[in-house]
């Protein structure tokens, strides 16, 4: 049963790929007619998502396949909106949206966090005050 997934992965990701390499074959292919218009498009999203699909199944990090889908749908929908001149009312939100959350995710994937500043340094009386007592011995009585 284990096998099962990868397998199932693997064909969502070459079925998304194909999908969105060559929409109009797959169409023909799988419903007997071209796919045409704004249907190629709409194709390429599906893809895109069956590629995220494919990577969130596979064994490893699930968010991988979310953060795959949200980074290239923000690109292609954007590649669409300028290269194509395609623009409804939500494509720019959306791709504004998808790459937010996008670097979001990858953000909290990566595990970083912002770099402490100055002021959240602790003073030096606390920092010898957690040294062992007799290295903190030690210093007290160095001559100054």
């Amino acid at each position: 049963m284990k096998a099962v997934l990868p397998i199932a992965a693997v064909g969502e990701a070459a079925l998304g790929a194909a999908l969105l390499v060559v929409p109009s074959l797959v169409g023909q292919l799988i419903l007997g007619t071209d796919l045409t218009g704004i249907a190629v498009p709409v194709a390429r999203v599906a893809g895109i998502a069956l590629i995220g699909l494919g990577i969130a199944c596979w064994p490893g990090p699930v968010r991988l396949g979310m953060l795959t889908y949200l980074a290239l749908s923000a690109l292609y929908l954007a590649f669409v909106g300028i290269a194509d001149g395609l623009s409804g009312l939500l494509l720019w939100p959306a791709v504004v949206l998808h790459a937010i959350l996008a670097v979001l995710l990858a953000r909290a994937s990566s595990g970083w966090q912002r770099r402490p500043r100055l002021d959240d340094a602790p003073d030096c009386d606390a920092v010898i005050g957690r040294w062992p007592s007799a290295l903190h011995r030690g210093l007290r009585s160095r001559p100054g």
